[in-house]
């Protein structure tokens, strides 16, 4: 049958039919195999291709971009959940209807021009700040661009930016518009005002059991014992093992003569110095030694400012004749050498001896060397046998015992605070052995626990104290202050609505205030921000702000304090913006004004997506 169906496709009628299903399958849009064969362009803005290699380009550039703000490179699924290949496409469409327009304006950048900016861009400057043409070969290479293609690239952005800066370079902020902006920020306002607390109001008197007990059950969820594993800890690492040894006074002595080199301080010297410009300054620091001058006077008496070196020993100092001169001079001694370009004073401020270390004072150092050196040529034997004891079901206090070890006890909760008494368990690690303990079965073998250094740390369960609600007998020293404030609190809020309210009823703060016995305070000026270093907070200014010159009412601020205030002054801000932020609301207004023209052009352009090529590309990105 096979071969009958061969036969018939090379036939003519065959031929036909074949041709007929092609079509058919395009006309069905798979793949679009004939209209977007070979294309390379992901869109198209009036005559303006964007290519595959520009979107690429400047998606990859967005990418980076938004992994530096996330502190990881963005997933495919992330990047459209972003929804950044939108956004560049918009971005360069944009680019590609301004570029349409300045080329119906007839703008162009001369070769001069190009050079100029070649040679300002601070991306392809040497170490001597200057033009490195390594430097901008490295930066093409790295950004995968070719010269034409940057040269392109910076051909179009300069003429985006002549019909930018001819169009809205002399957009400013209206007048009306920056006078609202200052009278917002620099307003400012008087108030008068009292601070309602505690002591406005009553004491409660003391609850009763049964107002106890009716708090604690809508509460109980802040009166609960937490889950509590008690543990016995066994840790092996170099340093417990260390611990264990007791090194001979021989051995130590040894140790200290074969190694005593190596405990020597060298000699440091903090130098300071200053180039001398002319004769005069080289013969005064040459003769100030002899006429009893510091370097301090010398330097104040030519006008000079020395240089600190630093704190060196002689072999950190490159500069031989250097290295030889200080440490041939007193402390605050000075001289005069030889430099690069011409004489030079150098200056000797402090002298930090070389030292060698004595028996003594290395004995504790030596000892501890030593143990540890023992106990890492033992441990790999003694995490063997302490595997087999545990494999055996011996508990870890004899195998504490056995190897001279500490045994550690600890009631450890789930913030894993308690397990600090394991000297040997970093902070870091903690969370790791609290997961063991709590996946961990009472009576049942608990496998060691591996840390950082050649550390192992093994565990019994002993105990576990589920989490439970507390008891008012338990808790009712706690239940009674929480019921207390609660009270206190509230009768605070209902004083201060009271105030409040009379003061809308027509009293003034000051008869408010007198009934209550408290006398108002008079505040500083300040903005709609608040003075931080008093109780008109930020928080308290917006509410103050939130009315008229007349405004009253009451605002809590960040340490809790009922406020409450009526407004006695308001001081209008004069003047025009400072000139910086008036500059800068002048570039926001041209920025709003810039979008909304590149988005009309755009829009008129008109904005065409090959959507088979992008997504395919996309697609091929996230493979790679």
């Amino acid at each position: 049958m096979l071969d009958s169906l061969r036969v018939f496709a090379k036939s003519w009628p065959g031929k036909v039919m074949g041709a007929c299903l092609l079509v058919g399958l395009a006309g069905f849009g798979i793949n679009n195999v004939i209209t977007d064969l070979g294309s390379n362009n992901v869109a198209k803005v009036g005559g303006v291709d964007i290519t595959s290699r520009d979107f690429l380009r400047a998606y990859q550039l967005q990418l980076n971009q938004v992994s530096q703000q996330i502190g990881s490179v963005p997933t495919p699924d992330e990047a459209m959940n972003l929804g950044i290949p939108s956004a560049v496409l918009q971005n360069l469409a944009q680019d590609a209807a301004v570029d349409q327009m300045a080329d119906g304006f007839g703008l162009g950048v001369s070769e001069n021009k190009l050079g100029d900016l070649l040679r300002t861009d601070s991306n392809f400057a040497g170490t001597l700040g200057n033009f490195d043409p390594t430097q901008f070969q490295a930066v093409l290479r790295q950004s995968g661009l070719t010269e034409a293609e940057y040269f392109d690239g910076q051909t179009e952005s300069a003429r985006r930016q002549q019909l930018i800066q001819s169009l809205f370079g002399d957009i400013t902020l209206p007048k009306a518009a920056s006078s609202l902006v200052n009278r917002y920020a620099a307003d400012q306002r008087t108030i008068d005002y009292i601070i309602v607390g505690e002591n406005s109001v009553a004491t409660p008197a003391p609850p009763t059991d049964a107002e106890l007990s009716t708090y604690l059950g809508a509460h109980q969820g802040e009166f609960r014992t937490l889950e509590t594993r008690t543990v016995q800890l066994l840790a092996l690492s170099p340093e417990t093992l260390a611990a264990t040894k007791t090194i001979s006074e021989d051995a130590i002595v040894a140790e200290y003569e074969r190694t005593k080199t190596g405990m020597t301080t060298l000699e440091r010297r903090t130098i300071q110095q200053v180039v001398l410009a002319t004769p005069e300054q080289v013969t005064a620091f040459e003769g100030g030694a002899a006429a009893g001058k510091t370097f301090a006077a010398l330097v104040a008496e030519n006008g000079l400012v020395p240089t600190d070196i630093g704190t060196l020993a002689q072999r950190e100092i490159t500069d031989a004749n250097l290295a030889t001169a200080a440490f041939g001079l007193a402390q605050d001694g000075y001289g005069v050498i030889d430099g690069v370009t011409g004489k030079r004073a150098i200056h000797v401020s402090a002298i930090e001896a070389g030292h060698t270390k004595t028996l003594a004072e290395a004995h504790d150092e030596v000892a501890q060397a030593l143990a540890l050196t023992q106990a890492k040529a033992e441990i790999a034997d003694v995490l063997d046998q302490v595997e087999e004891l545990r494999a055996a079901f011996q508990p870890l206090s004899e195998i504490a015992g056995r190897f001279g070890l500490q045994l550690y006890e600890a009631s450890v909760t789930q913030s894993g605070a308690e397990l600090a008494v394991l000297p040997v368990l970093a902070e870091a690690d903690r969370p790791k052995a609290v997961q063991a303990i709590f996946k961990a079965e009472q009576g049942k073998l608990t496998p060691a626990i591996t840390l950082a250094g050649n550390a192992n740390v093994w565990f019994d369960l002993e105990k576990i104290d589920l989490a439970r609600d507390q008891t008012l007998d338990e808790v009712r020293d706690a239940v009674s202050t929480a019921w207390t404030t609660e009270k206190v609190n509230d009768a605070v809020v209902a004083e201060t609505d009271s105030i409040v309210k009379q003061m809308d009823a027509g009293q003034s703060l000051i008869d408010v205030a007198a009934s209550l016995s408290l006398v108002p305070q008079a505040s500083l000026p300040f903005n709609r921000f608040g003075a931080a270093d008093t109780a008109i907070d930020g928080q308290v200014a917006s509410a103050v702000f939130a009315g008229g010159p007349e405004h009253h009412g009451s605002a809590v601020n960040g340490e809790g304090d009922h406020i409450v205030f009526q407004v006695s002054a308001v001081t209008p801000a004069e003047g025009p913006l400072q000139t910086q932020a008036n500059a800068s609301l002048d570039n926001e207004a041209r920025i709003g004004i810039y979008g909304d023209f590149v988005s009309a052009v755009r829009d008129e352009a008109g904005l065409r997506i090959n959507q088979q090529a992008l997504t395919q590309l996309l697609a091929a990105g996230a493979a790679q």
